[in-house]
């Protein structure tokens, strides 16, 4: 594998999970994370994110990768929008009820769950269409990273498909390990789905539709069942 695929599978497996645990323990050590501050968060994780996509299509590019070895084409235009629209209404509504059943459960897990809801999830109005932005983003670009570019180069390496998928699902899940053990398996086995998909279907659309719906259920849910109320209100309403 050539040194600037390597040096791209350093940064998404070593640097990016890196970079998530230091933000999010800044974001823990605060009592209170105010509305400023998460919108930095979501504009410099969107910028982040297409510089990364950029990099790793230049070089994708300069190595001679087709649309096809990227997942970039549509090879059954109603097949895939079938499986695309069917799949995201059910893992969109797997998403809500779980995110119900943990913010109605009594178990300590909840603990962690909802002091992170707290800090990175939008609360008030004005954060929903920066956050809706950053969920449209991540699911164009962790896809086309994790399951384009990462997939094809790892075939390309020689790989069989099912190490390619077990692979790039882990270092997906390496990327979301600020979530914590359970954040980090959850996305895993998720990859692992999408992974699957991908390389059945040869295209990265019903995937990229089915992230997206997970982020959005996300940012409407999570306020909704793991964040305190008194969290969601506007400086103006507090008396």
């Amino acid at each position: 594998m050539p040194w600037d695929i390597l040096l791209i599978f350093f940064v998404l497996g070593v640097v990016v999970p890196w970079r998530g645990r230091v933000r999010l323990r800044q974001l823990l050590a605060k009592p209170r994370v105010e509305s400023a501050e998460r919108l930095s968060l979501y504009l410099s994780t969107i910028a982040f994110q297409w510089l990364a996509v950029a990099v790793a299509g230049w070089r994708a590019w300069a190595h001679g990768f087709t649309a096809p070895e990227l997942g970039l084409v549509i090879h059954d235009r109603l097949q895939v929008a079938i499986i695309a629209i069917l799949g995201a209404a059910l893992i969109v509504t797997l998403q809500w009820f779980n995110l119900r059943r943990i913010g109605r459960s009594t178990s300590p897990l909840r603990g962690p769950l909802q002091a992170l809801a707290q800090r990175i999830l939008p609360q008030t109005p004005r954060e929903m269409i920066p956050f809706f932005a950053l969920a449209v983003t991540a699911g164009l670009c962790e896809e086309f990273l994790y399951r384009g570019f990462a997939m094809a180069s790892l075939s390309r390496a020689g790989l069989p498909v099912w190490s390619v998928v077990l692979l790039s699902s882990f270092i997906f899940g390496l990327a979301h390990l600020y979530q914590g053990r359970g954040g980090f398996a959850g996305t895993t086995i998720l990859g692992i789905l999408f992974g699957v998909a991908r390389a059945r279907l040869g295209t990265l659309v019903p995937v990229v539709v089915w992230h997206m719906g997970v982020d959005l259920v996300a940012g409407i849910a999570g306020p909704r069942y793991l964040v305190r109320k008194e969290e969601t209100m506007e400086p103006s309403q507090v008396a």
